[in-house]
C-alpha cells in the first residue's frame, strides 16, 4: 500500500509562516548588503587600503548572493504543479551554490590584488576613518548573520543558512582588517595591509568551497545524515507497537521540505481499512514533527513469522513464537531495504 500525507490547517499555516519568515530576512539582508557595501566603498576610497577594498569587493559578492537568494525563495515557496511534482524547493540549493561559486570567484580575484599591490605597494590615509567604518559594519553583518543562520535553522532554509554564514565569515574578515590597518596605523609598515589582504583572499576562498561543496552534496541528494537521524529519532519517540519494522526508509531534501519513502510490516491479518488509519498515525508522527512540508510514501509490508521476536502487538491472535527483544532504530539499520530480525535465542535451564 503506497499513501500519500494529507496536510491539515495547522500544518499549512505553519508552512506558510516559515515562508514568510525566510523572505523577510532574505528582504532584510539585501538591503543591509547594499548599505553595507557603499559604507565600504567609501572607507577604500577615504583609505586607499588594499585590505579594505578586499573587504569591500566580497560586499558586492554579498548583494549580488543575496538578491539571487531572494529571489530563490519566493521561487520555492511555490506550489508544485505538473512540471515539478516535487516542489520548487531545490532552487535554494542552486542559490547556495551560486552564492558559494561567487565566493570562489572573489576569493581569487582578491588573492591576484593582493599579491600586486605587495609587490607594488599603495600609500594609505585617513585609516582612522577607515578603520571606524569598517569597524561599524563589521557589527551589522556578524548580527544579521547570527540572525540568517538562526532562521535558517528554524526553517530548515539551506538559503538562508548559506547566506548567513557568508556574512558572519564577511564579519570575521572585517575584523581582521580593522586589528591590521590598525597596526599599520600604529606602525606605519604598508606592506602589513597586503599581507593582511593575502591571508583574508585564503578563508574566503576555503569559506566559499565549503558552501559549494554543501550546495552539490544537496542536489545530488546526497544523505543528509542530522535530518535522517531526527526522523530516526521522531520515529524511535512515537512508536506504537503496532509498528512491528519500519526499513528502506529514504529521506531527500528539496530545499526546506522533506520527502520520506519507507517500509512499513503490520499484522498481515489486519483489514485494508485498519491498515489505512494505521498508516495516518504513522505519517502524523513525521508530520506534527516537522516545521516545513513532508511529503511521506509508505509502502506497507505483511508481518512473517520471524517478526513475533521482535512483535509487541497485544493480543496477536496467530503469534507463532514468544517476544524475545525490540529491535533498535536508528539511522544506520532502518535504510536498509530489509526486515530486522531478532535471531531467536532459546532459554538455558
Amino acid at each position: 500500500m503506497v499513501h500519500l500525507t494529507r496536510l491539515p490547517i495547522t500544518y499549512i499555516n505553519r508552512m506558510q509562516t516559515n515562508q514568510s519568515t525566510k523572505y523577510r530576512w532574505m528582504r532584510v539582508s539585501l538591503i543591509l548588503s547594499i548599505v553595507l557595501l557603499l559604507l565600504k566603498l567609501g572607507a577604500f576610497y577615504l583609505t586607499n587600503s588594499t585590505a579594505i577594498l578586499t573587504d569591500a569587493l566580497e560586499s558586492i559578492v554579498n548583494v549580488v548572493a543575496s538578491a539571487f537568494a531572494f529571489y530563490s525563495i519566493y521561487i520555492s515557496g511555490q506550489p508544485r504543479d505538473q512540471n515539478h511534482p516535487y516542489g520548487h524547493g531545490k532552487i535554494e540549493f542552486l542559490s547556495s551554490g551560486f552564492e558559494g561559486a561567487l565566493i570562489l570567484s572573489a576569493g581569487f580575484f582578491i588573492l591576484a590584488e593582493a599579491v600586486l599591490s605587495f609587490f607594488e605597494p599603495r600609500s594609505l590615509q585617513n585609516l582612522d576613518w577607515g578603520i571606524a567604518i569598517v569597524a561599524l559594519t563589521t557589527g551589522i553583518n556578524a548580527f544579521l548573520g547570527w540572525r540568517l543562520i538562526q532562521n535558517g535553522e528554524k526553517t530548515d532554509s539551506l538559503a538562508l543558512i548559506a547566506d548567513g554564514r557568508h556574512l558572519l565569515t564577511d564579519s570575521v574578515s572585517s575584523a581582521v582588517v580593522v586589528v591590521g590597518i590598525g597596526l599599520v596605523w600604529l606602525t606605519g609598515q604598508t606592506w602589513l595591509d597586503s599581507v593582511l589582504s593575502i591571508i583574508l583572499a585564503g578563508v574566503i576562498i576555503y569559506n566559499g568551497f565549503v558552501i559549494t561543496r554543501q550546495s552539490v552534496a544537496r542536489l545530488m541528494d546526497e544523505t543528509d545524515l542530522p535530518t535522517l537521524t531526527r526522523v530516526v529519532s521522531v520515529l524511535c519517540d512515537r512508536k506504537s507497537p503496532n509498528w512491528i519494522d519500519v526499513h528502506n526508509l529514504r529521506v531527500q531534501k528539496y530545499g526546506a521540505d522533506l520527502h520520506i519513502d519507507c517500509h512499513l510490516t503490520l499484522p498481515y491479518y489486519w483489514d485494508l481499512e485498519h491498515v489505512h488509519n494505521e498508516v495516518h498515525v504513522f505519517e502524523d508522527a513525521l508530520k506534527e514533527a516537522s516545521n516545513s512540508e513532508v511529503e511521506i510514501f509508505v509502502h506497507t509490508d505483511p508481518c512473517l513469522k520471524e517478526c513475533c521476536h521482535y512483535c509487541r502487538v497485544a493480543n496477536c491472535p496467530v503469534r507463532a513464537f514468544p517476544f524475545i527483544r525490540d529491535v533498535d532504530w536508528t539511522a544506520a539499520n532502518l535504510p536498509l531495504n530489509q526486515k530486522h530480525f531478532v535471531p531467536f535465542e532459546p532459554q538455558t535451564t
